[in-house]
């Protein structure tokens, strides 16, 4: 068995018990596989195995290995992580199904745009900046509410927000303030909690857990 397998399993049963131990029945959060800088030979043992959820940062790095893959595998729901540019959100709304990065409203227009004109299904996540830090992007907590209203206005399937709580810090309070926040605009998906804090979002009610050197191992570049 490939390690990324062994990996993942034992992800998933870490999961399992935390989920147990906090009495949470039905309770079923997907883990996205984030296989950015990783290569096929590491990604197929996953995919042969049936997991359906990966994700990238960049839209030419996944090109080049998804293209084909998911001719391959046709059940496949690739997520884009990171910041997505306007100039390649063309490229992103034919690859993606899942875009967790949503993070302007110049982006939103240009995404509504490109999303109607293909006529595609892309799903949502609004990126809240909860740490108000300059170097992270995101829509400001005080803002998100109209920034929504707005995303409905251009007929976005909005299903949800995204956070990266800061670097060295507890992310709990943060983990439930985004969780606040997506119940007070009545959203049922949440993708937080990263290899080093999943266990901590299962706490708030993720939906969807980014893993990636937790999978993968550590990263060479």
């Amino acid at each position: 068995m490939h390690h990324t397998q062994i990996n993942l399993i034992e992800i998933e049963d870490k999961i399992k018990s935390k989920i147990n131990e906090l009495s949470l029945s039905g309770y079923n959060p997907k883990v996205i596989a984030v296989s950015k800088t990783f290569l096929e030979p590491d990604i197929l043992p996953l995919l042969e195995n049936g997991h359906l959820d990966f994700g990238e940062n960049k839209v030419q790095e996944a090109q080049k290995k998804w293209i084909g893959l998911k001719e391959r595998f046709k059940k496949v729901n690739l997520h884009m992580l990171g910041r997505l540019q306007t100039n390649k959100v063309k490229s992103a709304v034919d690859l993606f199904d899942y875009i967790h990065s949503l993070d302007s409203q110049k982006l939103a227009n240009k995404l509504a745009d490109e999303i109607h004109k293909k006529n595609k299904k892309v799903r949502i996540f609004i990126q809240v900046n909860l740490g108000k830090e300059k170097q992270k992007s995101g829509i400001d907590a005080a803002d998100l509410e109209s920034f929504h209203k707005n995303c409905l206005l251009l007929k976005l399937d909005i299903i949800g927000t995204m956070c990266i709580p800061p670097d060295n810090t507890d992310p709990k309070p943060f983990f439930k303030k985004l969780l606040d926040l997506n119940n007070s605009l009545g959203l049922k998906e949440i993708s937080m909690g990263m290899s080093n804090d999943y266990l901590n979002a299962l706490e708030y009610k993720s939906t969807y857990l980014r893993i990636g050197t937790g999978i993968f191992g550590k990263r060479t570049n």
